[in-house]
């Protein structure tokens, strides 16, 4: 079992708040080299990370932030964009204060290098994995997939049916699974898409002569592309006043397995909710080497090789 989980996913565990709660349990933790949690409050003039711990005050040093920090290589908004939020770390050792205090020495950035080694280097492509939603950028959203190391996941790989922003899937904390797509170079990517359902297991979700929920996702003049799940998309037929991001509800007319098509007949639209719903996965852990999103006497094939 994955001992390694995206920043805020442990701090509330049992176990975590067992450990920090006393200074003989982060003492525990330091000898066992166990990866914890606890919020960050400050950082500092020098871009330490100080830490709240419930039995004494906690420090992150500047260079033991995160990889690459040392090195230059990672910017130092990844320490300060921390703070208010939890962060992993292991507990180096302890130091007395001026006031007879005592403080804890913790890195994050060997955190990372342990989730680094014992985890995320033994991925494979085609894994699935729980990931945490950090950053949403117009070419992607950038997810953290154990102890703060972050991934992307490209716009193109969120779903089949197209969207404008990852912010139309998406919001930062949200928790996600991902299928890791590409490792080069240290850098590591994800899917979702595969993971949300070919079409043919969308398309049994609805029937012919039903109305239906869904999202406008382009007008053109030919038509309206209106989405009723993140894997599937069909037509309608051209309406004036109508705008992407509505939510509309749809008459299906018909369903058309080899030609991969819905044809669609826009009822009523309204406007879209500020809510972003948690995806509905069709497969959920595990390992895939091929996805195939097409229906098999379909001309068009769609699929995936990892």
């Amino acid at each position: 079992m994955n001992e390694y989980h995206p920043e805020s996913n442990l701090i509330d565990t049992i176990q975590n708040q067992t450990y920090i709660r006393t200074a003989e349990g982060l003492a525990e933790a330091a000898l066992g080299g166990k990866v914890l949690e606890a919020r960050a409050v400050l950082c500092d003039s020098g871009h330490s990370l100080h830490v709240d711990l419930p039995c004494m005050e906690g420090i992150i040093p500047y260079h033991e932030g995160a990889i690459g920090i040392a090195e230059g290589l990672t910017r130092d908004i990844a320490l300060i964009s921390r703070v208010s939020k939890p962060v992993c770390f292991v507990v180096r050792g302890f130091e007395d204060m001026p006031d007879g205090g005592r403080r804890a020495i913790l890195s994050r950035r060997e955190a990372q290098e342990k989730c680094r080694y014992d985890y995320i280097n033994k991925l494979r492509c085609g894994d699935i994995i729980p990931a945490k939603v950090t950053r949403l950028e117009s070419f992607g959203a950038f997810c953290d997939i154990g102890c703060g190391i972050p991934a992307l996941m490209p716009i193109a790989s969120l779903s089949v049916s197209r969207i404008t922003h990852p912010s139309d899937r998406f919001y930062p904390g949200m928790d996600i699974l991902g299928v890791v797509s590409s490792m080069e170079g240290g850098r590591i990517c994800l899917s979702q898409r595969e993971l949300l359902g070919t079409w043919e297991e969308n398309a049994a979700l609805f029937s012919q002569g039903e109305t239906v929920a869904g999202i406008i996702r382009s007008v053109e003049e030919y038509g309206v592309f209106v989405e009723l799940t993140p894997n599937l998309a069909g037509l309608a037929e051209p309406r004036e006043g109508v705008y992407p991001g509505e939510h509309a509800g749809v008459y299906i007319k018909s369903i058309l397995p080899a030609k991969m098509k819905l044809k669609l007949v826009i009822i009523d639209t309204s406007p879209p909710p500020f809510e972003r719903t948690p995806p509905n996965y069709f497969i959920k852990s595990g390992h895939i080497d091929r996805w195939v999103y097409s229906p098999p006497d379909c001309g068009k094939v769609i699929q995936t090789e990892f």
